[in-house]
């Protein structure tokens, strides 16, 4: 139950901006895969790079301190683990959202190498809410924006931690870096918003007393090469974006380079820019 009216019409207008960001139909229809899957080798990839080279960002900092040694925690959206998993010495069990199966079997597989007890959920979150206990600390990292109802989406995450809750987001949709490309290939304008401050203010309208650390995103690598088919695009490229005229282009990434070059975006390095690091403490 939402707290006032304010929060009540910011949870809409974070619904109708999210809503806005769809793919137009005549577009997504001549789509040669789904542009909104995630790769579990590539996400695998990042989780076995932060288990290596420990993050010591805001997110791990405000996690480790809130965790209980031996503690519980609760990852909504955890993908193989990225958010989680660095913590393995301190979780004394750890429970898994997320709606991808072969997300979770990658990180059930690292956290037995780990010695980490986990339970895994498959579903969305909050559906699945009730077959998740109370934690002690939870973390959604990189989630919100593909949550249209973000308002029971925060309540639940609240209801299922004793501690605190931390939430991970880049300050603008992680698409925002396609715009020019957006418009180059198909003449199509995309949204500005939501933004991190829309789910802020909704936090603070929902009553929670909401902290706010932001940082520059961790660097990381991705190198697009002429020749690479569509499957081989970087993340975060709608598919759609890899041929010309809806046909498949097996020189469709270097295309895509070749038109983000004179706009100004490196196609080497992106992940999205400044993030933002919301800290919901009881």
């Amino acid at each position: 139950m939402l707290v006032s009216m304010d929060a009540e019409e910011l949870a809409a207008r974070w619904r109708e901006r999210l809503e806005s960001w769809a793919i137009p139909d005549e577009i997504l229809a001549k789509a040669v895969a789904d542009p909104w899957s995630h790769s579990p080798e590539r996400f695998g990839t990042r989780t076995d790079r932060a288990l290596a080279e420990p993050d010591d960002g805001p997110t791990m900092t405000r996690l480790a301190e809130a965790l209980p040694d031996k503690g519980t925690l609760l990852d909504v959206g955890s993908g193989p683990g990225a958010s989680s998993l660095p913590l393995h010495e301190r979780i004394g069990h750890l429970y898994a959202v997320d709606t991808s199966a072969s997300m979770l079997e990658g990180l059930t597989s690292r956290a037995d190498k780990l010695g980490v007890p986990v339970t895994t959920v498959e579903g969305r979150w909050p559906d699945v809410a009730g077959r998740v206990p109370v934690a002690d600390v939870t973390v959604s990292a990189h989630v919100v924006y593909n949550v249209p109802d973000l308002a029971p989406f925060l309540r639940a995450l609240d209801d299922h931690t004793q501690g605190r809750v931390v939430i991970e987001l880049p300050h603008r949709h992680p698409m925002s870096w396609l715009t020019p490309l957006w418009q180059h290939f198909h003449g199509v304008d995309r949204p500005v918003r939501p933004i991190a401050e829309d789910c802020v203010a909704l936090a603070a309208a929902m009553g929670f007393p909401v902290q706010v650390e932001e940082r520059e995103s961790p660097p990381g690598t991705f190198h697009l090469a002429g020749g690479a088919g569509p499957e081989r695009l970087p993340p975060g490229v709608p598919r759609p974006l890899a041929g010309r005229g809806g046909r498949r282009d097996r020189d469709g990434a270097g295309h895509v380079a070749d038109a983000a070059r004179p706009l100004g975006h490196h196609l080497v390095g992106i992940t999205g820019g400044a993030g933002t690091l919301s800290s919901m403490s009881p």
